[in-house]
């Protein structure tokens, strides 16, 4: 007989499924449960009764939560094979339980489909969900919708997603729940800068330290949906799946489509326990970066020349990196081909030998005999029209019928599904990286995707798998090679690339005040180690706002850190600093880019604490943020989190970067130092300092014996 009711649990999580009426159906996905007890009485204790004006019966509407089983909702699947045999009925064909795992596989024998999804607990507390969708039968089916969905309990009451712009990323956006359905759909052919990167229900009182909460992040850099349903009788379940275009997957006769994988994270310590769940599990790969080398500080010139390429400019850069401790010095547009502004170029991926006489050798032995490795900039999935490439293959980009679709930046995407243009693309690039000594490089990609088909059928997707597989050749033809996504900052930022990338930049934006929201939310998800923080120049390019350079230090301190900024206008005083920062950084990067990320929930909207706490409590690092003026003459006490609450902590200042503005008279006493126990830190706090708007300030917090 089927086993009916499966239990997983693991790291403080548990999930129920039953198959009592022939499909799995999760049921619970919570706090762990106890052991032991007789599944005949969970079954017990979920039915429900009947209403009137609704079926005859107590309604589940399973994981597949088909019209034809009842459910009013929106269907998991939605497909057909030529406006038919769209309402499917998936009858329960086996069942696989291992300790941490369940697979089940369905099938509509009558209209010739299978399905198969599997739920596997990871020793973070996650849940990996996997599905397909096979055609068995003659004809083509159609697939429009694949989603996968999670139950949440009645109690959940808000929901918190994220939008956002260039510039101006993962901006959170927090509601309730009402009967209906939300969905946060990313249509831009990569994830977006709009992209809701996680999408949370949570309990009312939920915070970053407390309450419960309900996650769900879609490993997919494509196009992905989000969505929250509340039914009008009274069931919540929140999904995601990829967006799928009109006609883009069409399945022959044995022919398979995988989704791609959804990763589920439950909580009951608040956002920060579902980001630890998350940071654990990308930190336990084998390929992530901090488990090859450490995070070397790293100068991107970007900001600093633009595409004014000179030797005896970038020398005096490196010459200035070098003597700060930068480790990796990455050239950014403008080497290759007519790229002399951003017009032309794209798609030639050779030396410009107008800017670059000799090549690139002679920047990169200066580059290397400064003490730094060496990296360079592509663009690979676009072209412009005025290009070498495009005059030759125009019928490389992606379009539908006989149209151009309309520029951005001056420029068009490459279609690589195309063997043709992908072949083009990989071996130019593959030429470059085997001519010269180039251990990094970033990946830019500077444009949305419209009307983007291939012989007239929708290609997002293909797209999307063309440039995973694209990274992952490049890596297996030049080990030890490191790659940057990057799309106009923050555009393809999700848990789909960090298995082919190994940095995200996480925003064009080098303002250190708008990085401090930037920042917070996108490494819900993505640890700090694999975003990019950079000190940019005094007077920000992207806003024009002036900071101090000890705000923009800190701000680049907790992340992969680095700078982009014209060195050689730096003062002397300047460069001791950032001498003194950088040292600060080596010294404390293990810590930074393996401990749990702690935010503390303000009770002060105009200032904000945060930190990176060791695993073992035995050591933190804080910065306390001032956003704006507060409205009181002294600033709400500083709480710190993560600690342990019986030990006690030495807390004192440090100033790796320069101190900081403030008006007041003096500063508080505890500033030299103060012992006090884990509980009071995070119960009482410290009174702040007061410190101006646009400051911040570093704290050392170390367990004493």
């Amino acid at each position: 007989m089927t086993q009916q009711l499966i239990h997983l649990s693991r790291a403080g999580v548990s999930v129920l499924i039953e198959t009592t009426t022939g499909t799995p159906n999760v049921f619970y996905w919570g706090s762990a449960l106890a052991a032991g007890v007789d599944p005949a009485q969970y079954l017990l204790a979920i039915t429900e009764p009947a209403p009137h004006g609704y079926y005859d019966f107590a309604h589940r509407g399973g994981a597949w939560r088909e019209n034809a089983r009842g459910f009013w909702g929106r269907p998991s699947l939605l497909g057909h094979r030529d406006g038919k045999d769209w309402s499917q009925l998936f009858t329960l064909e086996s069942t696989h339980v291992t300790e941490h795992k369940a697979s089940f596989v369905s099938k509509d024998t009558d209209l010739g489909v299978e399905v198969a999804i599997s739920y596997e607990l990871t020793a973070s507390g996650l849940v990996l969900i996997d599905h397909r969708v096979t055609n068995l039968a003659e004809g083509t089916f159609f697939l429009e919708n694949s989603t996968a969905f999670m139950p949440v309990p009645d109690h959940a009451t808000d929901l918190l997603d994220f939008s956002g712009r260039w510039l101006k990323e993962r901006q959170p956006q927090r509601s309730k729940i009402q009967t209906g359905l939300w969905q946060r759909e990313s249509r831009e052919g990569r994830s977006g800068h709009d992209y809701t990167l996680v999408q949370f229900v949570m309990t009312k009182d939920a915070g970053f330290q407390a309450g419960e909460v309900w996650g769900l992040s879609l490993a997919w850099s494509g196009q992905g949906s989000h969505v929250v349903e509340r039914q009008s009788v009274g069931r919540t379940q929140i999904g995601a799946g990829e967006l799928l275009m009109p006609g883009e997957v069409t399945l022959d006769k044995g022919q398979t489509y995988q989704a791609p994988t959804v990763v589920a994270a439950y909580a009951k310590d608040g956002i920060d326990g579902a980001s630890h769940r998350f940071h654990q599990w990308v930190r336990a790969r084998a390929n992530h970066p901090t488990n090859i080398r450490p995070r070397p500080v790293t100068l991107n010139v970007w900001e600093a020349v633009y595409m004014d390429h000179r030797l005896d400019k970038l020398t005096a850069l490196a010459q200035v990196a070098g003597e700060i401790g930068v480790e990796r010095f990455v050239l950014d547009d403008g080497w290759f081909g007519a790229r002399r502004d951003d017009h032309a170029g794209l798609g030639d991926w050779t030396v410009a030998p107008e800017v670059w006489p000799k090549g690139l050798t002679p920047l990169i032995d200066v580059v290397k005999a400064n003490g730094m490795e060496f990296g360079l900039w592509f663009e690979g999935e676009m072209v412009n029209a005025d290009s070498d490439l495009y005059r030759a293959h125009p019928e490389w980009i992606l379009h539908s019928g006989n149209r151009t679709p309309i520029e951005a930046r001056f420029q068009q995407v490459l279609d690589l599904s195309h063997p043709g243009a992908y072949q083009h693309v990989l071996s130019q690039v593959d030429a470059i990286l085997s001519e010269f000594d180039i251990r990094y490089i970033k990946w830019d990609h500077n444009r949305t995707l419209t009307e983007a088909a291939h012989f007239g059928k929708a290609t997002m997707r293909n797209q999307n798998i063309a440039i995973y597989r694209l990274f992952d050749e490049l890596k297996l033809r030049h080990p030890g090679l490191e790659i940057e996504s990057c799309a106009s900052g923050g555009g393809r930022i999700d848990l789909g690339m960090i298995d082919h990338a190994d940095r995200f930049w996480t925003s064009d934006c080098n303002d250190a005040l708008e990085r401090q929201t930037i920042q917070r939310y996108t490494s819900i998800a993505i640890p700090p180690e694999m975003l990019g923080t950079h000190i940019g120049p005094t007077h920000a390019h992207s806003t024009g706002r002036t900071h101090e350079l000890s705000f923009r230090a800190i701000t680049a301190l907790f992340g992969h850190a680095g700078l982009e900024w014209d060195l050689t206008e730096t003062t002397p005083e300047e460069r001791a600093t950032l001498r003194s920062w950088t040292d600060y950084y080596k010294a404390n990067r293990a810590l930074l880019h393996s401990g749990r990320v702690a935010r503390v929930d303000a009770t002060d909207a105009t200032a904000w604490t945060h930190g990176v706490v060791a695993q073992d409590g035995s050591k933190a690092i804080f910065a306390y943020i001032a956003l704006g003026m507060s409205q009181f003459a002294l600033p709400a006490s500083m709480r710190l989190a993560g600690l342990d609450a019986d030990a006690k902590y030495l807390v004192r200042l440090v100033t790796p970067a320069g101190g900081y503005l403030s008006t007041q008279k003096f500063d508080p006493e505890w500033i030299n130092g103060v012992t006090v126990d884990g509980s009071f830190l995070m119960n009482q706090g410290l009174r702040a300092p007061i410190v101006k708007p646009e400051n911040a300030f570093l704290l050392e917090v170390t367990r004493v014996n």
